[in-house]
């Protein structure tokens, strides 16, 4: 990933100890200063952690785990020091998720009646519909803006979630696996999700390098991106992160049909939309055994993990619908849903 513009003191300290040379610990003095300024301690911290700049530095701290940052050596992947940097920007970030989204309560404890339950929060979600602007409202520009806004995300495509195939076992993992292997296209890179999505951006005049509008994406979006990361990485949140991926399904193949006729208003070709096209139909099917297979089965085998299961599933759906949030409300008013303009970015 091209390394990112400072949006703060944090970022800015950490960006710049990690260019500067090889892990070393004194390189992260002003960072562990930046942190302790940050007001990630105390009763503010759930705000705090929530700002742009501690979201962007949690992205790069992130990022050493997928594809690295320009400039900065690959050693300070597993750092103690970094990583420990990491663990007190997490501890309020996780408490902030908490805080935000409440534990969904649940009666079942098998998988039949765990999947029910995951569907019906799905189905209960009554945030704002982006998709349903992009079908019928929105302009060409805020149709880059969206591609844009996905792309830090879209661009590698399921990677957060494998990261649990290795933490599961049995049917749940047998199930992770269908799913991921659908994402990665099957073995054909030309079919991989982030290629298609990447081939969209092409479409509308986007440039598709990875992590290539970073400095345009809001905090809200950062936040969006870094709940995967988070869940993910951590094996004690296995449970949260296949939670996640089931909602994750669930909202994305009816969505994915909007997406794709707001585009083909605007004009743009099958090449275009080819990335929502597949996605009405393949997550009608990653949906079922996201839901009964993965989370349900997962549930069931390992009941400590249930209420962790649907908690991911509940966090998914709140983080993504603030971005829809925050999207729509700028679109209605005339506004940009980025830091900058996209000539700018």
């Amino acid at each position: 990933m091209p390394a990112p513009a400072p949006r703060g003191p944090v970022s800015e300290a950490l960006l710049g100890a990690l260019r500067a040379g090889g892990p070393d610990d004194a390189l992260l003095a002003p960072v562990t200063g930046a942190l302790a300024q940050a007001g990630l301690e105390g009763p503010e911290a759930v705000e705090a952690v929530l700002s742009e700049d501690v979201q962007l530095a949690l992205l790069v701290m992130y990022e050493l785990h997928y594809r690295g940052v320009d400039g900065v050596d690959d050693a300070w992947e597993w750092h103690p020091g970094l990583l420990a940097l990491r663990a007190r920007v997490e501890r309020p970030f996780e408490a902030s998720l908490r805080a935000r989204v409440p534990q969904p309560a649940c009666e079942a404890t098998d998988a039949a009646g765990v999947a029910e339950r995951l569907f019906a929060l799905a189905a209960q979600d009554d945030g704002p519909s982006l998709s349903r602007y992009v079908a019928k409202k929105a302009d060409a520009e805020q149709a880059r803006e969206l591609l844009a806004l996905k792309s830090v995300y879209q661009l590698k495509e399921a990677d957060p979630h494998t990261w649990a195939i290795p933490r599961l076992s049995g049917a749940p993992k047998a199930a992770l696996v269908e799913i991921q292997a659908d994402e990665y296209g099957g073995g054909q890179a030309g079919r991989m999700h982030a290629e298609l999505f990447a081939r969209a951006m092409r479409g509308v005049g986007l440039e598709d390098c990875y992590g290539r509008y970073v400095d345009a994406v809001p905090a809200v979006s950062l936040v969006a991106v870094n709940t995967m990361s988070l869940l993910g990485l951590h094996r004690r949140l296995r449970g949260a992160i296949v939670g996640h991926l089931a909602a994750f399904e669930m909202t994305s193949s009816i969505p994915s049909r909007l997406y794709g006729n707001g585009f083909r208003r605007l004009g743009h070709d099958e090449g275009t939309t080819w990335y929502f096209d597949e996605h009405v139909e393949a997550d009608a099917v990653h949906e079922q055994i996201a839901g009964r297979d993965l989370a349900g089965r997962l549930a069931e085998e390992e009941p400590g993990l249930r209420d962790d299961v649907l908690w991911g599933a509940a966090v998914c759906l709140a983080v993504e619908g603030d971005v829809a949030a925050w999207v729509l409300e700028r679109w209605q008013r005339g506004a940009s849903a980025l830091r900058v303009p996209l000539a700018g970015a």
